[in-house]
């Protein structure tokens, strides 16, 4: 299926939902991204709900849903017999879902948007909380995500992405830092950082210790 016939048919089924289940959501796209899975091999990401404003009880919410071309092609190669429409109507349906539920959780709404507005600082390099990405959406043990930057938990050189294990220079590091990683083989939308988080002490209760910044190339390890 072309790109083109994609978003006809998420047009068509767009028109299925019932009007009241879809209220708040001012945009539903069709991106050709293929979003990899930061965890596991050959999964990915088929859509995603974003909240844009709300205020008070969150009834008013607005969101964006983006169903990902790319990623139902990739795995349309894998599976001989994909159903393109059950996976866009099933794809279509969850994210909807995610549109509610933030609707009607308020304060994990207020986390993630405080968790933009500290990401927003990192990619400024303006001062951020160093545990922002927590309020994220968790993804895996240890893997959030904010916006469209992944954010990978690690205590050491070695970490796992889409199945793949790989490592980073970290010896000449000093927690916490925030290293976006350049070099993997299934990137995300945006930006993919190892976290090497610091073990808080009683005198960060004072004073704020100083966060690394720094792009590191990765290195694939090989079983």
């Amino acid at each position: 299926m072309t790109l083109e016939d994609f978003r006809a048919l998420v047009r068509r089924l767009q028109h299925e939902i019932p009007a009241q289940f879809e209220s708040g959501v001012t945009e539903l796209e069709v991106s050709p991204k293929t979003v990899p899975d930061p965890v596991h091999p050959d999964v990915y990401t088929l859509g995603e709900c974003t909240p844009l404003s709300w205020t008070g009880d969150g009834s008013d919410l607005q969101s964006r849903i983006v169903l990902f071309y790319g990623s139902f092609h990739a795995l349309a190669r894998q599976r001989p017999g994909f159903d393109w429409r059950t996976e866009a109507w099933d794809t279509l349906t969850h994210e909807l879902r995610h549109h509610l539920e933030f609707r009607a959780h308020v304060d994990a709404l207020e986390a993630y948007d405080w968790a933009a507005e500290q990401n927003f600082a990192r990619h400024e390099g303006q001062t951020f909380d160093p545990f922002f990405y927590r309020s994220g959406e968790r993804v895996a043990d240890g893997v959030f995500k904010v916006d469209d930057d992944v954010f990978v938990e690690a205590n050491g050189p070695d970490f796992l992405w889409h199945g793949k294990r790989y490592r980073v220079p970290v010896s000449q590091v000093r927690p916490p830092a925030f290293l976006t990683l350049d070099g993997l083989a299934d990137e995300p939308q945006g930006d993919a950082v190892l976290v090497l988080p610091k073990r808080l002490a009683l005198r960060d209760l004072w004073r704020r210790a100083a966060i690394t910044q720094q792009v590191v190339q990765v290195q694939p390890l090989h079983a």
